[in-house]
């Protein structure tokens, strides 16, 4: 238990508190609408497809994680030519369509009327500029963070691939393992003695198994 500060008269309170014990101030709904807000990494990762080579997040998926609709994300990206110059965001041909469908399993997609667009990293960050309020903020950052593990795991296979020494080897399988962890947050499953997860990192596939102690 710790002592936070109440939002409403400024003192010093436990963390677990429900209400406010001298002014009353509900702090346990606030503290359940900033958990409701936050967004796990593992919800950004699932919506990340390669296109062109690129990392990438479709139109309809940003306005999911923002909490908006798809034609806000559009409007945003009409009202602010500036800010998006050419290769930040990528317009989907038929062919590429029809292969974010099939390697990617999107539906979401498939019976759109018109040609998706796809949000590269760079214009994800330009986007954070324009979309605002406490749910653009996290949604923000769980982004940014979501590409930096991804960066970072891809970086740990590519040295453990070209790495033959075991005690090398051994550090670097537990970095992947952490980050992959750490990406999962507490949707990790597991049975009484381990656990075989397999992501699609859309550059990579990582197959992680997970042990309990006995």
């Amino acid at each position: 238990m710790s002592l936070i500060n109440c939002p409403e008269c400024s003192r010093k309170i436990s963390d677990s508190a429900a209400n406010c014990p001298h002014c009353g101030f509900p702090v346990g709904s606030v503290k359940n609408e900033k958990e409701e807000l936050a967004l796990k990494f593992s919800e950004v990762e699932e919506k990340i497809v390669t296109v062109r080579g690129q990392k990438v997040i479709l139109d309809s998926d940003v306005a999911v994680l923002y909490g908006v609709e798809t034609r806000e994300v559009n409007q945003a990206i009409k009202n602010n030519p500036d800010k998006f110059p050419d290769g930040y965001i990528l317009k989907l041909s038929k062919e590429e369509k029809k292969e974010v469908i099939k390697n990617f399993d999107n539906l979401n997609i498939k019976f759109a009327p018109v040609s998706p667009k796809a949000f590269t990293e760079k214009s994800l960050y330009m986007l954070a500029t324009i979309l605002k309020g406490t749910k653009a903020t996290q949604t923000t950052i769980a982004i940014v963070e979501t590409f930096a593990r991804i960066r970072e795991l891809a970086r740990t296979v590519s040295e453990l691939s070209e790495t033959t020494e075991d005690f090398k080897q051994k550090p670097l399988m537990q970095k992947g393992g952490e980050i992959i962890a750490d990406i999962l947050g507490n949707d990790l499953q597991t049975t009484d003695t381990e656990t075989s997860i397999e992501m699609n990192f859309a550059v990579l596939k990582f197959k992680h198994v997970v042990k309990r102690k006995q």
